[in-house]
């Protein structure tokens, strides 16, 4: 695909507000699981020279054996992956899907990301960005995508998916932010052009991160909204899609009435299924993830359930390896899913992409939690825009920060503490925000005060208060700029039974800070409950093992 030539703030806005055409052909783009954020970028060169370290079509030394396969199942996210190699033909072979990948930066924003905490068993978790991109800088995709007015307009991410492997690797979570979700843009910086896009000074859709400089715009956009540290991004477009859903060979899914997503206004995807169970694949599965007219109330919510419902699916037949016994069509596979893909440079190679596999592979599909961000509909002037539901999103976002398991299964995660022994309380000097602000609530007058107290009751003589305003945080949290100072923030944590999951280390301040979150309104020691490990019913969580799931349609668009 060409890149597009018209990309970013110098483009025509393309928010829709109020969709006045929401099909395929004509109109709004129906938030496709699609690649290519911004078009292709210039591949980066297959590995020079004859080294085969990392190649899958190496022969052992210990065992040689020609016609040795290794095959690669990408089975708990959207693709598929398969390295078919036999001596130098396979590794000829690894180098040609090597170059099929498209290699972006992790992310563009200005923040840095913060660093993982280790398990009791010295693991970390890996949290992986799904993005879909409606790109129309093809004529693949224009074919697919439709509305001719947004050809070689700036790219938008109307699927963003976080998909969360537990340091323990026993279970996998998955969370759908809405692409009509408002929210503050960081700064990002386009890495070809320099073009520096600030901070937006209001709410703005999602989707638009894309075009600021490309998928990791919008890496940094999540780590901005949600605290939480992302290793890696995927991002595929409509003809990947395509590709990769004829690969695979079919997925049921299921409708509880005769669908038609085609109003007389044009809105719709043009999907059309008979009531019951499907196996769709090719421009049909396509059409699924795009449907938003049709299923429930003709929003993105009801698109993204439906999303949760393919997606299960997949990996469920992906795991029976009924779609993975034939040498072509494993090929084919392999084919579709480098081709489709642009990952970060840390997935540069199929190698890196087998190994993160490996991983994903480790969760039964039992262990598999699929998830939307708990949200609210916005009034006014951004009616039918969503906004993160207070209390509930956060605590979704914490749960994942915190390697939580959304299924509400005990993890084999133990709570982790540093080695690094804290210094006398005497000499640990701590800053204490007021941070108890809400949506709704101001903050609660004299709470920084009141705690900094209970510190210096305790010992802590160099507590100080920061009386300037602060971002609210509906958690409390004490944040410890460097490695030796991360002893003294658990000592603190300790003292006021503050969990020590809720320390983090963090760039943005300079020596030990307590934040005294709205979970901490009220007087008294700080209220820690079990109940709060909860996973929101506002997530709508759906189990990969429920084959029962089944898409409700919309009566306007039934036949």
């Amino acid at each position: 695909m060409g890149r597009s030539s018209t990309r970013g703030e110098g483009t025509r806005s393309r928010v829709r507000h109020g969709d006045p055409a929401d099909g395929p052909h004509e109109g709004e783009s129906e938030g496709g699981t699609g690649r290519g954020g911004r078009g292709r970028r210039e591949r980066s060169a297959p590995p020079e020279g004859g080294r085969r370290q990392a190649g899958p079509g190496r022969r052992s030394r210990r065992a040689p054996r020609s016609g040795r396969r290794r095959i690669l199942r990408w089975v708990a996210s959207v693709l598929a992956l398969l390295i078919l190699g036999t001596g130098a033909a396979g590794y000829l072979y690894y180098r040609h899907l090597n170059g099929n990948l498209r290699k972006e930066d992790l992310t563009l924003g200005d923040k840095e990301m913060a660093d993982h905490k280790a398990n009791a068993a010295g693991q970390t978790p890996l949290n992986i960005l799904i993005i879909g991109s409606d790109a129309r800088d093809s004529k693949e995709n224009q074919k697919l995508g439709g509305a001719k007015e947004t050809f070689g307009a700036a790219p938008l991410a109307d699927v963003q998916m976080l998909l969360h492997l537990s340091a323990d690797r026993s279970n996998i979570s998955v969370v759908s932010m809405p692409r009509d979700t408002m929210l503050k843009m960081p700064k990002c910086t386009d890495p070809d052009t320099d073009k520096v896009y600030p901070a937006s000074a209001g709410n703005v859709q999602t989707n638009q991160s894309l075009g600021r400089g490309g998928p990791g715009c919008t890496v940094a956009t999540w780590y901005e909204l949600t605290g939480i540290t992302i290793d890696h991004f995927m991002m595929i477009d409509f003809s990947g899609v395509v590709s990769m859903a004829d690969a695979v060979g079919g997925v049921p899914v299921c409708v509880d009435a005769n669908i038609r997503s085609r109003g007389s206004d044009g809105k719709g995807s043009g999907l059309t299924l008979e009531k019951g169970t499907t196996s769709i694949k090719g421009t049909q599965a396509l059409q699924w993830l795009r449907t938003r007219y049709g299923f429930e109330d003709n929003t993105d919510l009801g698109r993204a359930e439906a999303q949760h419902q393919y997606l299960n699916s997949m990996v469920r037949e992906l795991r029976k390896g009924t779609k993975l016994t034939d040498p072509g069509k494993l090929m084919d596979l392999a084919e579709a899913a480098t081709s489709a893909l642009t990952v970060d440079k840390g997935l540069d190679t199929v190698k890196k992409l087998y190994d993160l596999a490996e991983e994903l592979k480790k969760a039964p599909t039992g262990r598999i939690t699929m998830t939307t961000m708990p949200n609210v509909y916005g009034t006014g002037a951004l009616d039918g825009r969503v906004f993160p539901k207070p209390g509930d999103a956060e605590q979704l976002f914490r749960m994942i920060r915190d390697d939580i398991p959304l299924d509400g299964k005990a993890s084999k995660r133990k709570t982790p503490v540093t080695k690094d022994p804290a210094a006398p309380t005497g000499e640990i000097a701590v800053s204490v925000r007021n941070a108890t602000g809400t949506d709704t609530l101001a903050p609660a007058r004299g709470r920084a005060s009141t705690v900094g107290k209970l510190l210096t009751d305790a010992g802590f003589a160099r507590a100080t208060i920061d009386s300037q305003d602060v971002e609210p945080a509906a958690r409390t949290g004490i944040l410890y700029p460097s490695a030796d100072m991360e002893g003294d923030a658990q000592a603190v944590a300790k003292t006021l039974g503050i969990p020590v999951s809720q320390v983090k280390k963090s760039t943005d301040v300079s020596g030990i800070t307590l934040a005294v979150g709205a979970d901490w309104r009220e007087d008294g020691a700080y209220p820690a409950s079990g109940a709060e490990e909860k996973t929101p019913d506002t997530a709508k969580a759906l189990n990969g093992e429920d084959e029962g799931a089944c898409m409700h349609v919309n009566p306007n668009y039934t036949w």
